[in-house]
């Protein structure tokens, strides 16, 4: 037998304005990406449409009300694809960045440290080329440096 006497539990006013006030702060998020990385999010119509639209807004005013009612947009649809679609594009933007400050790291090693650090780097690269490395060393051409580093440290993801 089911009892009715007591209705299911709503959200409360507070947690409801919180889960409003998070789809928001996705919209804004979204509203922010790059291009490609938009073109990477499962956004149906109506909704990438209002993004598009927030972004071409210059008004501050304007802007906030534009948001708002993306948030409203996104009470009406399911978020959650949405969500890991959006974790996946910081993710990798962390991860662009991380490899990014360890190619730095390396080039600044290998041209303060010299030979010792060079010997590291091509145990953890062994088909990195040693002449070419310390041409770039010897020659202090940093850019140069990182574009080859670069160049091994993503050819070895």
């Amino acid at each position: 037998m089911i009892d009715d006497s007591h209705p299911p539990e709503r959200p409360t006013k507070s947690a409801l304005k919180r889960q409003m006030t998070a789809l928001q702060k996705m919209g804004e998020i979204l509203v922010e990406l790059p291009e490609a990385q938009l073109k990477k999010i499962p956004l149906e119509n109506p909704l990438l449409d209002a993004i598009i639209t927030a972004r071409s807004l210059k008004s501050h005013e304007a802007r906030r009300r534009q948001l708002q009612y993306i948030g409203k947009l996104m009470r009406n649809i399911d978020a959650e694809p949405i969500q890991t679609a959006l974790e996946k594009v910081q993710n990798k933007n962390q991860q662009s960045k991380a490899q990014f400050h360890q190619i730095e790291r390396w080039r600044d090693r290998l041209i303060a440290e010299g030979d010792m650090a060079l010997q590291k780097f091509l145990e953890q690269y062994p088909e990195a080329d040693r002449q070419r490395l310390r041409q770039l060393m010897r020659n202090a051409q940093e850019t140069e440096l990182f574009r080859y580093l670069r160049l091994l440290v993503e050819k070895n993801k």
